[in-house]
């Protein structure tokens, strides 16, 4: 099997709130709004996020954003208004910090310089 594009999905209660949410944590609009209930960020060439409203499902995904520097992207976010928990260690040299977005999604920051 190809695979050629990763999609992950987020379901939200609210379409609205959630796009500012996620708007604020990557710094930037939707790249498509393609209906009214679901929004997409490009964040690289074959990896997509989507925003869908689905109430029924919303705070039920687990996101996992891989960044150059944990630190960094810490401080966007702070300086955006959104606080992350605690950064973490896992394995020999990843650091990892989570944020929750309005409907309890948890997105969660990774910083693996091994990989």
């Amino acid at each position: 099997m190809d695979v050629t594009r990763v999609l992950m999905v987020s379901p939200v209660r609210d379409i609205d709130i959630a796009v500012a949410w996620y708007e604020r944590l990557l710094g930037r609009p939707a790249d498509r709004r393609p209906m009214a209930s679901l929004a997409d960020w490009h964040l690289t060439a074959s990896g997509w996020l989507q925003v869908f409203e689905d109430p029924a499902h919303a705070g039920s995904t687990l996101l996992n954003l891989e960044v150059p520097s944990l630190d960094e992207a810490l401080s966007e976010v702070a300086e955006r208004g959104l606080t992350a928990g605690p950064v973490q260690t896992g394995g020999v040299r990843t650091r990892f910090a989570a944020l929750e977005d309005p409907d309890g999604n948890r997105v969660t920051l990774l910083e693996n310089p091994v990989a």
